[in-house]
């Protein structure tokens, strides 16, 4: 589930993430190199400067929220001191996660030096164990007991504290961008009468968020007004029945919920795409035939979010 999870998010933020369109990236390594990397101006040069042509996470942040880090830019240099550079890196992580957090972002369990590379992460376990107990750097450490991680440990925590940050990122930058202005009219349709709501309320689910549960209700209105028309002249079953939409996973496995939200925008894929799938599907290559012609459908529209079957 988490390498399926890490996958959709190292998708996403390649195609979406990125002022000059698509940036591939991995996770962590690109995202925890590109704010590391550094090049000298000189051969005896005091700072590091980080490669100007690539792009970081800041710059990344400030795509999806129009926002700067305090006291932080794109071009940000680096000391050449390894212990002034590995605190000063600790600092631009801990600014990163502040700013996250004060956006609504829940990262409770991400220490700043999870985002480190391994090498700085060995730095700052020296540079804690000595620095501790001097009063210039005080601010800087906690007073809990230095957190040594095994190096295999540390990469498995510093993926999966890249993997957390970019999601909140998308939580708290791209989902309140959905907006429920019209949701409120969806239930006025006859054909959802006898549709049970879902509570947008903020509070009413500690699954998912109030934007994640309008985009459910989009998904329940466009499924129930489209499936009779988009089905009526099936070739492999009768118009399905109704269903409640409440999940991401589950309900979205047969391609039709998917398909009927396609045919709302693009009516004309329904002889050329839809009218051909299983609309009772019960066996795996009946549900592979359908997200096959479900994947197709998408290609033709240049839908290009290289989902893959």
């Amino acid at each position: 589930f988490f390498q399926k999870t890490l996958t959709a998010v190292k998708n996403w933020f390649t195609l979406f993430g990125w002022s000059k369109g698509q940036n591939p990236i991995s996770i962590p390594y690109s995202l925890r190199r590109d704010v590391c990397e550094v090049q000298m101006t000189s051969s005896q040069a005091k700072f590091f400067k980080r490669n100007l042509g690539k792009d970081t996470v800041y710059d990344m942040l400030f795509h999806l929220s129009g926002q700067l880090l305090p006291g932080i830019t794109s071009s940000q240099s680096l000391p050449l001191d390894p212990v002034e550079r590995v605190l000063q890196l600790h600092c631009q992580h801990s600014a990163l996660l502040a700013f996250l957090k004060s956006q609504g972002a829940y990262l409770p369990h991400v220490l700043p030096e999870f985002l480190f590379e391994p090498d700085d992460y060995k730095k700052w376990i020296k540079v804690q164990t000595v620095l501790k107990g001097d009063v210039k750097h005080s601010g800087i450490f906690s007073n809990e007991n230095i957190l040594i991680l095994k190096d295999s440990v540390f990469e498995t925590m510093r993926k999966r504290a890249w993997t957390d940050v970019l999601l909140q990122v998308y939580k708290v930058f791209v989902l309140p961008r959905v907006s429920s202005r019209n949701v409120t009219d969806l239930f006025s349709l006859e054909s959802m009468q006898n549709m049970p709501r879902i509570n947008l309320e903020p509070l009413s689910s500690n699954i998912y968020s109030p934007y994640e549960r309008t985009i459910l209700t989009c998904l329940n209105k466009h499924y129930e007004t489209n499936r009779k028309t988009v089905w009526k002249d099936c070739q492999k079953g009768g118009v399905p029945p109704m269903r409640w939409i409440v999940n991401f996973d589950r309900d979205l496995l047969d391609g039709l919920v998917l398909a009927a939200q396609l045919a709302a925008y693009c009516p004309y894929l329904i002889a050329t795409h839809f009218v051909r799938m299983y609309t009772n599907p019960r066996t795996p290559e009946q549900f592979l035939h359908n997200c096959l012609i479900l994947v197709n459908a998408m290609h033709a529209v240049r839908l290009a979010i290289d989902i893959k079957v």
